[in-house]
């Protein structure tokens, strides 16, 4: 029996996915082999030593302690692609409203004298301070074409936007996918004094944080719409605050408002509402809990953020997995000690992933016990798991 113990509140869609005659789930399981979570913070939390794998039901995963992890052999998850058309809706909806001053508009409707002979008058006269533009024939830049910045960047062209893409990071083929709806840029300084409107779509990394700040800035049009539907440290939040006091920024839409910006008229504030529909929360919940389901049953490992994916039908009998240095020679340790137990090896798939590396071994029968314990002596092993048929 696996036990399950969860984050948040987790939507049962995906809860259910973990038969109850193999899985006990709940928020107070002490010890448990799993974690499901969505934004809660476990960079503090304390590993016991059953926990496998923690799966984030979600895209962002700046709340995990990615590096311990990795060293103690834990396996993380993310959904990429959940909650893309919910961040993506909510997205083009930051654009519109800062753009059309739609917030200003019905703050300042909601304040007009009762007196219905005054109301015509008033905001007939009054609605010209609240004019903005149209996105038809504008440029709008995306930076990060990923999961949630290729939807984007595809609805940015359906407006009739032309769109400029930039991410070093995105596959070639994917890039040609895109090519009608995308012109991708290898500087960003093109992004910048090119584009009408501006998104973020990138995750948070080090290389990632504060990437738009003061210089950054200072290269876009005057009267630039940014939008940050990302993670709020990408961007300096100082900076665009001045850039909005002195006009350069005319627009700023955040799903992670500073408390300053709460209070400013020219930012349009979503309380962390990107992946906050019912939809995104049932998908990111079922790629959670059957990545989570694979990988305890399995061994095979598909989005991870700390592993490399490998994923294969079983043999017969049991598997073996490691969690190892990459380094030379490995192997050659591992399958020498199956070797001198009269082990024959069925299947063997290894993939590395920078300093780490995944391999999973293969058997038509029933692995002695010993066999665990002496793969775990090898040096630069750092977690096996022997996964009984």
């Amino acid at each position: 029996m696996y036990k399950v113990l969860t984050y948040n509140k987790v939507s049962e869609a995906g809860l259910k996915k973990l038969s109850p005659e193999k899985y006990t789930i709940g928020k107070d399981i002490a010890d448990p082999d799993a974690i499901l979570v969505r934004s809660a913070p476990l960079n503090d939390m304390e590993f016991g030593p059953s926990l496998k794998v923690i799966a984030r039901v979600g895209a962002g995963f700046n709340t995990i302690p990615v590096d311990r992890c990795t060293e103690a052999g834990i396996c993380v998850f993310n959904t990429p692609g959940g909650n893309a058309n919910a961040v993506k809706e909510l997205t083009l909806c930051g654009m519109i409203m800062a753009s059309r001053n739609v917030e200003k508009a019905t703050r300042w409707l909601k304040e007009l004298p009762a007196e219905e002979s005054q109301y015509g008058g008033i905001v007939e006269t009054g609605k010209e301070v609240f004019r903005g533009p149209e996105l038809l024939g504008k440029t709008l830049g995306v930076i990060g074409v990923g999961a949630v910045g290729s939807r984007v960047a595809q609805a940015g062209s359906a407006l009739g936007m032309e769109v400029l893409g930039y991410d070093p990071y995105i596959p070639h083929l994917r890039a040609l996918e895109l090519k009608q709806d995308v012109r991708f840029v290898e500087n960003l300084d093109e992004i910048f004094e090119n584009c009408d409107f501006i998104s973020l779509h990138v995750p948070l990394y080090d290389e990632t944080k504060l990437m738009i700040g003061e210089k950054e800035i200072a290269k876009m049009k005057d009267g630039v719409y940014l939008m940050n539907y990302a993670r709020g440290p990408v961007v300096d939040n100082e900076a665009v605050c001045r850039a909005l006091d002195s006009g350069k920024i005319a627009g700023f839409a955040t799903d992670f408002p500073t408390q300053e910006q709460l209070r400013r008229p020219d930012v349009v504030s979503t309380p962390h509402l990107g992946a906050g529909t019912p939809e995104a929360e049932e998908n990111c919940a079922v790629m959670a809990a059957r990545q989570t389901r694979e990988y305890l049953e399995n061994g095979n490992i598909s989005h991870s953020v700390n592993f490399p994916d490998i994923s294969f039908a079983r043999a017969e009998g049991d598997r073996i997995t490691l969690f190892h240095k990459n380094q030379v020679g490995m192997l050659g340790r591992i399958t020498e000690r199956a070797a001198s137990l009269n082990l024959n090896i069925e299947n063997l798939v290894n993939k590395a992933r920078g300093d780490v590396a995944y391999t999973i071994l293969d058997f038509n029968d029933r692995v002695p016990e010993g066999l665990e314990k002496s793969l775990s002596e090898i040096d630069g092993v750092i977690r096996v798991r022997v996964i009984r048929a």
